[in-house]
């Protein structure tokens, strides 16, 4: 049985996937979104380590609060940086009979067959995928997060041919990613998929701002404020959404 590193665990979430979750943050990624809002999950050793079992131990505490839909979510950080004990406590999740949602930018995914190969498997014991597409231009991306773009596109691509159920997440950030030129492409994109069964838009918020300061972080995006509700109303309407 091995452990992981997580930053901290949520009893009651309800925007985290269908129904009421017990949502486990992982600790460490790779991104470096410019409006992150959990800045102190990037290091991966500043969580705490914890085994599969005692994280199923103290999810199962609520399980009577979740409904037919509820279940465990995780999240992040950045889960699929630590696949190994991702998979392991899926695994173990599923065979509890416990509904699995993962939450995920992407950004890890490789064809590496030694990685890829623990992704298949992942996928099998996956209920839900929520994916997060920070922008849908290439540069675009790279200027947000300083991580590629191709290869979080490539995963989507093959979770759909997999049938592996999806929801996609996209921030929507005032002059980064809300032009309608993006946003129209963004839903082309979307289209493509086979399994995509919700979209939501999630309007940008300097609610973490405090956190890069007590970090010592400079933010790249000072001065933007939150999107206006029209063009919020007009993200969604482009890309379908919720």
């Amino acid at each position: 049985m091995s452990q992981g590193y997580i930053h901290s665990l949520e009893s009651f979430g309800s925007a985290d996937g269908p129904g009421v979750r017990y949502i486990i943050f992982f600790s460490g990624c790779a991104m470096r979104c410019q409006f992150c809002h959990n800045p102190d999950t990037w290091k991966m050793t500043d969580g705490q380590l914890m085994s599969s079992d005692e994280l199923i131990e103290k999810a199962l505490r609520y399980k009577t609060y979740w409904g037919p839909q509820g279940g465990i979510t995780v999240s992040g950080g950045e889960p699929l940086m630590q696949i190994d004990f991702l998979l392991e406590l899926f695994t173990k999740a599923k065979a509890k009979g416990i509904n699995t949602c993962l939450d995920t930018s992407g950004n890890p995914y490789n064809t590496n067959p030694e990685w890829h190969d623990k992704f298949l498997e992942l996928m099998k014991v996956t209920d839900l995928v929520m994916l997060d597409i920070k922008h849908i231009d290439p540069e675009g991306h790279k200027a947000l997060t300083k991580q590629p773009l191709d290869n979080i596109l490539a995963m989507a691509r093959e979770m759909s041919d997999l049938g592996v159920k999806m929801w996609i997440r996209h921030v929507l950030v005032p002059e980064r990613n809300d032009k309608d030129e993006y946003l129209m492409k963004l839903a082309e994109f979307i289209k493509s998929l086979k399994t995509v069964e919700r979209v939501e838009v999630l309007p940008y918020h300097t609610l973490g701002v405090h956190k890069w300061k007590t970090l010592g972080i400079p933010y790249e995006l000072e001065g933007i404020k939150t999107p206006e509700a029209d063009r919020v109303e007009n993200a969604r309407k482009i890309l379908g959404a919720v």
